[in-house]
């Protein structure tokens, strides 16, 4: 197989579709990040990367709290607003018709019509340069009843925007089921016993 440099670049697929919240002065703000994941299990802590001078990044300075809200397929058209807007110039929680809720740690706005809610406290904010990493520890964990099955999780109810730039910046819904995690590689197993015979 031939491979083809491309050069340092941020080459991840899929990325996340989150709307992470900070109430910026008095006023909850949403901004769409693309660049984050979980980054601890025990704390559990996320990351999520933002430019220095998003609005909503002022707003997690200031409280030291934000929240991460997984919002599903149904609300990409949310979704893409918060990220070509800015909170500076539009309130997004009026023109998106966010339902806005707090949970234990008061000032962490988060969004009822979003399947999965976390609400984080700052860790660490970290400066790599275009971007400002913010590690947070998930205090708390929401999720919409109808979106778990026996008490747990359900992607395929949660239903979560996938985010691709390469080629053309597409949204995208979850895919199909290809194999059962912790499970499909033991046939590879089964092999490394037959070869070290």
């Amino acid at each position: 197989m031939t491979k083809v440099t491309m050069g340092p670049g941020t080459l991840v697929y899929p990325m996340p579709a989150f709307l992470v919240g900070a109430d910026v002065g008095s006023k909850p703000n949403f901004i769409t990040v693309a660049w984050g994941g979980i980054a601890s299990g025990q704390p559990p802590m996320i990351s999520v990367a933002l430019r220095h001078r998003r609005y909503t990044y002022k707003g997690i300075k200031q409280t030291g709290t934000f929240s991460v809200n997984i919002p599903s397929s149904d609300m990409t058209t949310e979704t893409d607003y918060c990220g070509i807007v800015s909170g500076t110039r539009s309130d997004k929680v009026a023109v998106c018709r966010f339902k806005v809720f707090y949970g234990k740690l008061g000032n962490a706005p988060m969004i009822e019509q979003c399947p999965l809610n976390l609400e984080c406290s700052v860790v660490h904010i970290l400066n790599l340069g275009s971007h400002a990493l913010i590690i947070g520890r998930i205090e708390e964990s929401h999720i919409t009843e109808n979106c778990l099955t026996n008490g747990k999780p359900d992607i395929t109810k949660i239903k979560p925007i996938l985010y691709s730039e390469s080629p053309d910046n597409q949204y995208r819904a979850f895919g199909e089921t290809i194999a059962t995690a912790f499970r499909v590689g033991r046939k590879l197993k089964t092999q490394e016993k037959k070869s070290t015979r």
